[in-house]
């Protein structure tokens, strides 16, 4: 009998190992994405910090000249640091300079015409070059007055956080090759119209770019929030939820078939909270249904207008008595911008945050393209996509989810096919999307249905 029961064990193990051979079943994790996780150094985040606060100011327009004052001799600073990461990896970083000139006349934070200068290092891709994840910090600070070219203005957690989370990704990641190119990006002008980013934005789009996503970092050092909370296990995602770009049809599609919160953008903040969970330890991402702060902006946002997918990291909790203050103390509180309000440790974890994104993002092939949908007064959903053409791709993956569900709740894997049929499940109650996966594992965002599958006559 035993005997008996074994060879049924064995029988029923081969037919689940041939069922899984058949589909190609990637692993649920890669690890390679734990050891990043874990890789930034506070240690590190924090000597960048206090390198760029001993600048005394980054205003977008202080002193170019000094190489020891100003948003010059700053942005020189970070050239030369990522010349020495691209040295450690034998080259692996196109470091460059990106000029833009900006009038003084409409732009009333321009007192004179002003080149706002980006520090961009491409960690290229020699099998699809031309598609780009991107992560940003701003050089640039400010204190009460915007125009104030002069005055002390340390910018330590707004935006030296960001920078510094950059430098250290970049650090990180230059020791892995990916199929799909990096880009750390170290944009200007921020405080003076998101100058910067839009000139990098318009360049990307002038060039062709394929742009997966953007993880736009202002703000990933402060712990100690103006309403009294103390919180370092949670951080923000800003996003957009369909694109500006979005033409009639789109409008009409997502009136009666949903898709109203499922644009790139959000796909993205979905994408950066799934890697959080997955490999990430007390830490939780909350994404916010909306594209900045209420009222503000930031540099993800010129990537947004002109059609590319990304989104906002930063803390819970701001303090406003630390951001865009003259140094001082009234009342006993005290003002600005100083190195006392950022957390080392805190800015690591969400660099490592950023490091698992753009490195999943990187690994992941292509999205599936034409996805279509149909179910209507049927027991199933069907779905379709136009299969792509990639060595590194396994297969794809169905994700639904609760109408009202912020993240993907669901999903199932269905080899390397070009269209799946989820049995019993009711396209009225969920919504739906499909996600291409790389063979170690790795997938793309998820991509939302926008368009029917045609009927058969």
């Amino acid at each position: 009998m035993k005997f008996y029961l074994l060879i049924l064990s064995c029988l029923f193990f081969s037919m689940n190992l041939t069922a899984q051979d058949q589909l190609n079943i990637p692993p649920e994790t890669d690890a390679r994405l734990y050891d990043i996780a874990e890789a930034p150094s506070p240690a590190r985040i924090e000597q960048d910090i206090r390198r760029l606060v001993e600048f005394g100011t980054r205003n977008t327009l202080s002193d170019t000249v000094s190489t020891t004052r100003g948003i010059g001799a700053a942005r020189r600073w970070i050239h030369e640091e990522f010349e020495k990461i691209s040295t450690a990896c034998g080259g692996c970083l196109e470091v460059s300079y990106q000029y833009h000139l900006i009038p003084a006349e409409g732009n009333r934070r321009i007192p004179e015409d002003t080149y706002v200068v980006n520090v961009v290092a491409i960690q290229k891709s020699t099998q699809n070059p031309n598609r780009y994840v991107i992560m940003s910090g701003d050089i640039d600070s400010r204190i009460s007055n915007s125009t104030d070219a002069t005055g002390d203005s340390p910018g330590a957690n707004d935006n030296a956080s960001g920078i510094a989370g950059t430098l250290e990704a970049a650090r990180v990641l230059s020791k892995y090759s990916f199929p799909n190119s990096v880009v750390y990006a170290a944009l200007s002008g921020e405080e003076q119209g998101l100058f910067g980013g839009k000139g990098m934005a318009q360049q990307a789009k002038k060039d062709g770019w394929d742009i997966i996503g953007i993880l736009n970092n202002d703000m990933i050092g402060n712990i100690h929030g103006i309403d009294g909370v103390i919180d370092n296990t949670t951080f923000r995602v800003f996003s957009e939820p369909t694109p500006i770009t979005d033409d009639e049809r789109m409008r009409i599609w997502h009136r009666f078939y949903g898709g109203e919160v499922d644009g790139p953008s959000r796909q993205i903040a979905r994408y950066v909270d799934k890697m959080t969970d997955t490999y990430m330890t007390n830490l939780d991402a909350i994404m916010i249904y909306r594209l900045d702060r209420f009222g503000r902006g930031g540099h993800h946002r010129p990537f947004n207008d002109e059609g590319f997918p990304g989104v906002r990291i930063m803390e819970t909790h701001e303090n406003y008595n630390r951001q865009h203050q003259d140094i001082r103390t009234e009342n006993g509180i005290k003002y600005g911008d100083v190195i006392e309000g950022v957390n080392f440790e805190y800015a690591a974890k969400l660099t490592g945050v950023n490091a698992i994104t753009m490195a999943g993002l990187a690994w992941a092939p292509p999205t599936p393209k034409n996805v279509m949908i149909g179910g209507a007064v049927q027991p199933s959903t069907k779905l379709r996509w136009d299969k792509i053409t990639d060595t590194n791709i396994a297969g794809y993956k169905l994700y639904w989810r609760d109408t009202t569900s912020p993240t993907w709740q669901y999903a199932r894997y269905v080899g390397d096919v070009s269209e799946a049929t989820l049995k019993n499940i009711v396209i009225d109650n969920f919504l739906f999307g499909v996600a291409s996966v790389s063979k170690d594992g790795n997938e793309s965002v998820v991509v939302f249905p926008t368009s029917l599958i045609p009927r058969r006559r």
